[in-house]
């Protein structure tokens, strides 16, 4: 190996010391303020008295645009200058203290159907997060990030709170910690009342399993449940986020499954495998950890790689026969035949389960093509990163996995 010549290596160590200071100043640019979010239920009211304190510390956040319905939001209250005008909040906190936005937030919410996606009693809530505090367009210092802490104010008798975030050190706060963006806010699942929590370490992921007591929740089951499945996850798309919430309750809350950040809601009524070999809770925990979503007209991608994975990972796990997983993928053949198109901004039942086929077949496609190398995991592992996926991002990834286009989705369905 010929020596590096001394000019070019004077050359070179200077370069390199010239990184290491843009560097080092890059890191010194990341500077943080503190956001306190409080949260305290008043069940007669029906309603969460909801503060957001932001103090300033080598950053800071100036003005926050939050998307607060009046008819959901009220009271909204702070320090520095709010002002409402329709649906959005704009507020600027004092530039040196500590500042206070106060707002109060209705919970209940119905759907169509009368069921509860969102409910407070005397004795519990269950709400996400994303609405407890919605979502806001910041404009801050340069470089700055958010630290985040999460608190509750609990009524007389509410024993217990839980959310897809992990303890502080203190025991009673969260800390609230999302990668993608700068400032975080505490969205996914929520319940506090009188709960009755289950919790299970499986590797590095904590799983909390919770419902209000009284309704008959299978807190155990699901996580020995968990046990076969968490792994079968992890092998198909890599790391599991640091906690799992599953929130679980009867009647009048919705009879179904709803996913959202690192959490789900289960009702209580929900088979963990289906009569068809199908299964509610990993469709929603493919969801979850995904986090993939279908770009206009392609929800058949998001629906049908869930439903897709509630067989398959099942069948991995040993949770489903070899046998009892082909019956269920000849259900949704036949359940499907009539779908001529998959275009739509909705997917659901026979829709969803020609999706599923088409993906049965392009795990095959991908498998023969690489000779047993590769998988349909490969090509979900390719897609996490970008979220939003069309038709045309499916495409180039298996193209680029592969070599070549895909036969399977050159299909009629997906003209």
């Amino acid at each position: 190996m010929n020596p590096i010549p001394a000019p070019t290596r004077s050359r070179f160590h200077a370069l390199l010391a010239a990184g290491l200071l843009l560097f080092a100043a890059g890191a010194a640019a990341r500077t943080e303020y503190g956001v306190d979010y409080t949260v305290q239920f008043l069940p007669k009211a029906g309603q969460a008295q909801v503060s957001i304190a932001i103090t300033p510390g080598e950053g800071s956040a100036r003005e926050l645009r939050l998307a607060m319905p009046a008819d959901r939001y009220t009271q909204v209250t702070g320090d520095g200058q709010v002002e409402r005008r329709g649906d959005t909040v704009t507020w600027t906190p004092l530039r040196d203290k500590t500042s206070r936005l106060r707002y109060r937030y209705r919970i209940d919410h119905q759907r169509r159907d009368g069921g509860y996606d969102a409910r407070i009693t005397d004795d519990w809530a269950i709400v996400r997060g994303d609405d407890l505090v919605p979502s806001a367009r910041v404009r801050a210092s340069k470089g700055a990030d958010s630290k985040v802490r999460l608190r509750f104010v609990l009524p007389k008798g509410w024993t217990n709170v839980d959310t897809p975030f992990l303890r502080a050190r203190d025991g009673k706060s969260f800390v609230v910690v999302n990668a993608d963006r700068s400032f975080d806010r505490p969205v996914g699942w929520i319940i506090a009342g009188a709960v009755g929590t289950r919790r299970e370490i499986l590797g590095d992921t904590e799983i909390s399993v919770a419902g209000p007591k009284g309704d008959v929740i299978r807190r155990n089951d699901m996580l020995a449940f968990f046990n076969n499945l968490v792994p079968e996850f992890k092998r198909a798309f890599g790391d599991l986020p640091p906690k799992l919430l599953i929130v679980s309750a009867g009647d009048p809350m919705w009879r179904g499954g709803l996913s959202g950040p690192r959490s789900l809601f289960l009702h209580a009524d929900r088979p963990l495998i289906s009569e068809n070999g199908t299964s509610t809770l990993t469709h929603e925990l493919t969801h979850v950890i995904t986090r993939i979503r279908g770009a206009d007209g392609d929800d058949w991608i998001a629906e049908g790689l869930a439903e897709f994975y509630s067989i398959e990972l099942l069948r991995r796990a040993d949770l489903l026969s070899d046998a009892r997983a082909d019956k269920a993928q000849e259900w949704m053949a036949r359940h499907g035949r009539g779908i001529k198109t998959l275009s739509g901004d909705r997917s659901h039942g026979p829709r969803t389960a020609r999706a599923v086929q088409l993906f049965r077949e392009l795990d095959a496609e991908v498998r023969a093509r690489s000779k047993g190398r590769r998988s349909l995991d490969d090509v979900v592992r390719a897609l996490i990163p970008l979220r939003e996926v069309s038709r045309e991002d499916l495409r180039e990834q298996v193209q680029k996995l592969t070599g070549a286009p895909s036969a399977v989705l050159a299909t009629p369905l997906l003209d």
